[in-house]
């Protein structure tokens, strides 16, 4: 089975998160998609990051209607801070029958030769890639790597620090929400203060 895997805080999760990982499961070569809740790095004190299992809980509610995205708490359960390398290397062995991809934003991509053993992910790893606005100088070299594969999926310009930032200030932000993580976040009260 072919798995992307879409990392990320999901701080909250929102609607642009899964036209990302919707579009992938259906228009790129992959079986699913895990979203891979981030936990929180106890080294950093984040007033705004949610605890890991609320967050957890959103994808959940997020993604119980899309049979092929699932919630993956699988980085909770490895050492403090995370790297992708060892999180990769940690699935290939729990579940050899699967074959694990990255999926990313362009942004990503551009900083991807700073990330820690970077050749051996691009070595044993696809990387699916999806548009992003950016400033930043494209990295020509990585974009024309064979496992690197630009998606020509949605570019979709919402982000968890305008929600939290908006629910802070009183908006109406419902529609950039599936409606249960909207309903849970407004029954707990997060991001409020």
């Amino acid at each position: 089975m072919k798995i992307g895997l879409y990392f990320g805080t999901y701080n909250p999760i929102h609607v642009g998160h899964l036209i990302i990982a919707n579009h992938m499961a259906e228009f790129a070569d992959l079986d699913q998609i895990w979203m891979v809740v981030t936990p929180h790095n106890p080294l950093k004190k984040k007033a705004t990051l949610l605890d890991d299992q609320q967050r957890l809980q959103m994808v959940y509610l997020a993604t119980e209607d899309y049979p092929k995205i699932k919630p993956s708490d699988i980085e909770f359960k490895l050492p403090q801070p995370s790297y992708t390398v060892i999180t990769l290397a940690h699935l290939q062995e729990k579940y050899p029958n699967h074959e694990f991809s990255l999926i990313m934003g362009e942004d990503n991509l551009k900083t991807l030769h700073k990330w820690r053993n970077y050749e051996v992910i691009l070595e044993n790893h696809n990387i699916y890639v999806y548009p992003r606005i950016s400033d930043e100088p494209e990295n020509l070299e990585l974009k024309s790597h064979p496992k690197i594969h630009v998606i020509d999926a949605p570019i979709v310009e919402i982000s968890s620090t305008f929600i939290r930032n908006s629910i802070k200030e009183g908006k109406n932000i419902q529609p950039l929400l599936p409606r249960k993580v909207w309903e849970y976040i407004d029954h707990n009260n997060f991001y409020k203060k």
